[in-house]
């Protein structure tokens, strides 16, 4: 048996929201209980952000992922399909990318700490206000976006040892049965831990 957790783009773009966060953090301590391994199928832009996020009690609730995901005793897994940006995608790796047995990604994979586009309106807002002409704002955003996404590709990160390899997606099964014939999933030590909700 294999737990699997995984982000749904299709609902909120598969960014984490706290009614996931909790769903999420709660299977992974019934996994755990039970000495289920965890497989993490990441897509996600982050954390859902904004006012109604904060309403919701966000950083309380995502906080669990980290929590639990630290006391896990469980073998853990990654695979990156497409977005893996800020803390969520740390929280779909039980909390470190340095913990499961590996962090894989396909060759679509994306890694940053925020999504693209708002790190560069971000971080180089001053650059994009200064140039005065729409059109070559738009060209300068794009281009500075492109060499943002070269950055954060998948390979650049394997070949910084953020992640251990890029992988052909259909290598996905073999990769994981593999990893779980060499865990040794029956002699886990269960860690009674308090839950911070």
């Amino acid at each position: 048996a294999i737990g699997v957790i995984a982000n749904n783009p299709l609902f909120l773009g598969g960014a984490i929201d706290a009614v996931g966060s909790d769903k999420s953090a709660r299977f992974m301590q019934l996994c755990n209980s039970f000495g289920i391994p965890l497989l993490f199928l990441c897509d996600t832009p982050g954390f859902m952000v904004g006012l109604d996020s904060e309403k919701d009690g966000m950083v309380r609730h995502c906080s669990r992922l980290f929590v639990t995901g630290a006391n896990l005793t469980v073998p853990t897994m990654t695979i990156i399909l497409r977005k893996s940006y800020g803390l969520g995608a740390q929280a779909m790796a039980g909390g470190s990318h340095k913990v499961p047995m590996f962090v894989v990604s396909w060759p679509t994979g994306e890694i940053g700490g925020m999504g693209l586009e708002g790190a560069i309106k971000l971080g180089f807002r001053k650059e994009l206000e200064a140039v005065e002409d729409s059109g070559e704002r738009k060209e300068l955003f794009d281009k500075l976006v492109a060499a943002a996404y070269e950055r954060g590709s998948c390979l650049n990160a394997a070949s910084g040892f953020e992640i251990d390899d890029v992988i052909d997606p259909k290598d996905s099964r073999h990769l994981i049965v593999r990893a779980l014939e060499t865990a040794d999933c029956n002699n886990f030590s269960r860690r009674n831990f308090v839950d911070s909700y």
